[in-house]
């Protein structure tokens, strides 16, 4: 879904990323995750591989990035690799908005899935995509670091 709508956090524009957005995404991606944020590196091979195999939208509000989701495809399957909302900006429906705006994205490339993983202990992430439909199909253990599993998450987009 693109375009503006409003949520709790007021008037949101969710949109495609351009390369100006990036320094707010980084600052968003270190906000929310911290020391597991992702490097300038990591985020430069994401950029490139936009919109061949990526997909990356952020979430405006008052003019500034407050949150961005990120999603890439091979063949008929996608995968959400990220999504994040400023902490102050959290429980007002962006990551709802955000992650139906790659659902579209997908279902526009031909995708019939998604998959994602996910903290098993994210417990706001977990319910935000079991109210979106998502099903827990597996789980890697220590994925995110000793104790700490993920749950491997589908969604049929067909």
């Amino acid at each position: 879904r693109q375009g503006a709508g409003r949520t709790e956090a007021g008037v949101v524009t969710v949109r495609p990323a351009v390369a100006s957005d990036l320094p707010a995404v980084r600052e968003v991606d270190a906000a929310a995750f911290g020391a597991e944020a992702w490097s300038a590196t990591a985020w430069q091979r994401e950029w490139e591989g936009v919109p061949a195999m990526r997909h990356l939208t952020v979430a405006v509000v008052d003019g500034r990035v407050v949150g961005f989701g990120v999603l890439a495809t091979v063949a008929d399957v996608a995968d959400l690799h990220r999504v994040a909302v400023a902490p102050g900006c959290r429980r007002r429906g962006l990551g709802i908005a955000l992650v139906e705006s790659l659902i579209a994205e997908a279902r526009r490339r031909g995708c019939v899935r998604m998959l994602l993983e996910v903290e098993d202990s994210n417990e706001a992430a977990v319910a935000l995509y079991a109210r979106l439909g998502f099903v827990e199909i597996a789980r890697r253990d220590a994925y995110y670091g000793a104790g700490r599993p993920a749950l491997v998450l589908e969604l049929g987009l067909d």
